[in-house]
């Protein structure tokens, strides 16, 4: 057996709650981690889902999942945090924000205070305004705090194109731009299914693809987080998924080009203000964020997104 040096890959999990433990659970599956420590104001709770996920070891990949405090997320690449409020039936995620702001304001230090190296993921909601607070709170570079921003918007939206024109929604090429929320904007001018942008497509292979149709699509990606909190009470599974995705991309290095919120600067005559365009991430975090060519309402619809998001930022005065 080999006695050389091991240096483990560690990543915090803030916040065992549904979306906190189905992420570790993603990320145990996946093996990226050597070592998974979950914090939660409710010990009990991060301890009861650090055994319940060490029972699982054995049929995944080895390792060490534990439940612990701020101090351990000393060493963690990527610390996840996804403490916080949860979102009511009917309520907006901006209107979580108050609440949440508090909450982080508690948190972040603490983190960075043991951890002052590492990458800060962001998922709570509303999570550009928090990511952008988690920011300010952290004093970190702005590269190395990321929110989650629309990667769950981008996959409902390719998910549902696919579903509409039978094809494999990996193979559906679009993206969801600016806030993670209400007045996020569908980038209907580049979306594409093998290279073709959908009109074409659709006319070539006998799909209706008019307005009416885009709207719809466009309606059920929106609300879907709505949908389904009245039918069970939160949403977990995709969003976990798009951090497992998000965290690959970081710890492999990988230059990976994912929809994640991040501090914009001078975007499209908007800054100071975190939301989401298709953005290149790897083991430094933001690599760089691509500034697509957008049809005009879609840079209208980005600036009013972008607005939004800067007078909740206002409000909080951070």
């Amino acid at each position: 057996m080999s006695h050389q040096t091991h240096h483990p890959r560690r990543v915090a999990v803030v916040g065992a709650g549904n979306v906190g433990a189905s992420f570790a659970y993603g990320l145990l599956l996946s093996g990226l981690a050597s070592e998974i420590v979950l914090i939660d104001a409710n010990h009990a709770k991060a301890e009861g889902e650090a055994m319940d996920l060490n029972h699982a070891v054995p049929l995944a990949h080895p390792t060490r999942v534990f439940a612990g405090s701020y101090a351990d997320c000393a060493g963690a690449a990527v610390t996840v945090i996804t403490a916080g409020s949860a979102q009511r039936p009917g309520e907006t995620r901006l209107d979580l924000v108050q609440r949440n702001a508090q909450i982080f304001q508690q948190i972040i230090p603490q983190v960075v205070a043991a951890n002052p190296n590492g990458l800060l993921l962001i998922a709570t909601n509303p999570v550009d305004v928090l990511s952008y607070a988690a920011w300010k709170f952290s004093g970190l570079p702005s590269q190395r705090v990321i929110g989650s921003g629309t990667i769950l918007d981008t996959a409902r939206f390719r998910y549902l194109l696919s579903q509409r024109f039978d094809v494999d929604p990996r193979s559906v090429h679009a993206f969801i731009i600016g806030e993670h929320g209400d007045s996020e904007v569908p980038v209907w001018s580049l979306a594409n299914i093998a290279g073709m942008r959908l009109p074409v497509y659709c006319s070539s292979n006998g799909f209706e693809c008019g307005l009416d149709t885009l709207d719809e699509i466009f309606a059920q990606t929106r609300d879907a987080a709505y949908h389904i909190i009245e039918r069970k009470g939160a949403t977990y599974y995709a969003i976990a998924t798009g951090l497992v995705r998000i965290v690959e991309a970081i710890l492999r290095d990988q230059g990976s080009v994912l929809s994640v919120s991040s501090l914009q600067d001078d975007t499209y005559g908007v800054g100071d203000v975190y939301f989401s365009l298709p953005t290149v991430l790897d083991a430094a975090g933001v690599n760089h964020v691509i500034r697509l060519d957008l049809a005009e309402d879609e840079i209208a619809g980005l600036q009013r997104s972008a607005r939004i998001l800067r007078q909740t930022i206002e409000s909080l005065k951070l």
